[in-house]
C-alpha cells in the first residue's frame, strides 16, 4: 500500500538512529542457548503468571505452580512471534513511501531489530518448549468502517506502539528476576533495551498522525479512542490461553479463564500492566471509558 495523500512526517529521529547503531548485536552470536532449562526453577516470574494473585494460584502443587510459569513463558513469547510478525507487515508497506520517507532512515533499524526479536523468540519456544502457540483472532476488536486515511494510519502504529508498551512491561520485570534461567532473563533484557527505543518512536509517530486526524477530521477521535480502547481489552485477553492452562495439567481450562478475566486480583493486575499506556492515551485525549476484560467483552 503507498501512502500519497498524507502530510510527510517529520519526527527528526537521529538520536534514536545513532543509539540503534551504537547498541547493534549480533543475536545469532550473543546468546549461550543451553540443550535444556531446569524444571525446579520458574521459567516466567511468577507474579506475571495468569494465576497471580488468585487463590487458585495458592492452592496449586509447587511442581504445578512451576509447570505453569513454564508454559506462560512459551506462549507470551509466542505472542512475541505473531505480533512482530504483523507489525513487520505494516511497516514493510510504508518504508520509503512519500509520508514515512523522513522515518525510513530508523524504520530499516526497526525492521532488523524486530526481525531479530522474532528469531530467538521463536527458538525459545520451538527448542524449549516444542511448538509456537497459535496466534489468537481479534475477536472484540471495534469495527473502524468510514475512518479516513490519516486515522487508519494512527490506527496501525497505535497497535504497535500498544502491543510493545504491554510486551515491555513483562519484559523489563524478567530481565532483573534472578530465579528465572540466564536465556531467559537475557532475551528479555536485550528485547527491553531495543523496545525502549522503538516504544519512544512510537510515541512520536502516534502524536504525529494524531494532529493529522485532528487537522483534516477530528470527528474520527471518538472512534479512534474507541478503537484503542477494545484493542487493549483484546491484548489483555490474549494472554489468558486454555490451551496454556491444558498444558499444564489445569481442569476446566475454558472456565478457569473466564473466571480469571473478571477475578479482582487479575483487574488489578491489568491495570499496573496499562498505566503507562493509558496515562499516555489520557495526555493524548484519547483514553476511552471501557470495561475490564471479563466485563461485557467477548471472551
Amino acid at each position: 500500500m503507498a501512502v500519497t495523500t498524507l502530510e510527510p512526517i517529520g519526527l527528526g529521529l537521529e538520536r534514536l538512529e545513532a543509539m540503534a547503531e551504537a547498541g547493534y548485536y549480533n543475536p545469532y552470536t550473543t546468546f549461550s542457548w543451553p540443550d535444556t532449562l531446569p524444571t525446579d526453577a520458574p521459567w516466567m516470574s511468577e507474579d506475571l503468571v495468569t494465576l497471580a494473585g488468585t487463590e487458585e494460584w495458592d492452592r496449586m502443587p509447587r511442581a504445578d505452580q512451576l509447570a505453569l510459569t513454564r508454559w506462560e513463558a512459551i506462549h507470551f513469547f509466542s505472542l512475541n512471534v505473531h505480533g512482530i510478525r504483523d507489525l513487520l507487515g505494516e511497516v514493510v508497506l510504508r518504508i520509503h513511501t512519500p509520508t514515512y520517507a523522513d522515518t525510513a532512515e530508523f524504520m530499516h533499524h526497526f525492521l532488523g531489530e524486530e526481525n531479530e526479536h522474532m528469531w530467538f523468540f521463536s527458538r525459545f519456544c520451538l527448542r524449549y518448549g516444542g511448538k509456537i502457540y497459535p496466534a489468537q483472532p481479534s475477536i472484540g476488536v471495534q469495527a473502524t468502517d468510514g475512518l479516513g486515511e490519516a486515522a487508519h494510519e494512527l490506527l496501525v502504529f497505535a497497535r504497535i506502539l500498544l502491543f510493545e508498551e504491554i510486551v515491555d512491561h513483562f519484559n523489563s520485570r524478567m530481565a532483573g528476576d534472578d530465579s528465572l534461567p540466564p536465556i531467559a532473563r537475557e532475551l528479555n533484557r536485550v528485547h527491553h533495551l531495543d523496545e525502549s527505543r522503538h516504544v519512544a518512536f512510537g510515541r512520536l509517530m502516534f502524536t504525529a498522525l494524531l494532529n493529522q486526524v485532528r487537522a483534516t477530521r477530528p470527528a474520527d477521535i471518538p472512534i479512534v479512542a474507541g478503537y484503542l480502547n477494545s484493542y487493549l481489552d483484546y491484548s489483555i485477553r490474549s494472554l489468558y490461553s486454555p490451551a496454556v492452562y491444558r498444558d499444564a495439567g489445569l481442569a476446566q481450562p475454558l472456565a478457569l479463564r473466564r473466571h480469571l478475566l473478571s477475578h479482582p486480583a487479575r483487574r488489578a493486575a491489568h491495570d499496573r500492566m496499562l498505566v503507562r499506556t493509558r496515562k499516555f492515551l489520557a495526555r493524548s485525549g484519547l483514553q476511552a471509558a471501557g470495561t475490564q476484560p471479563g466485563q461485557g467483552a467477548p471472551t
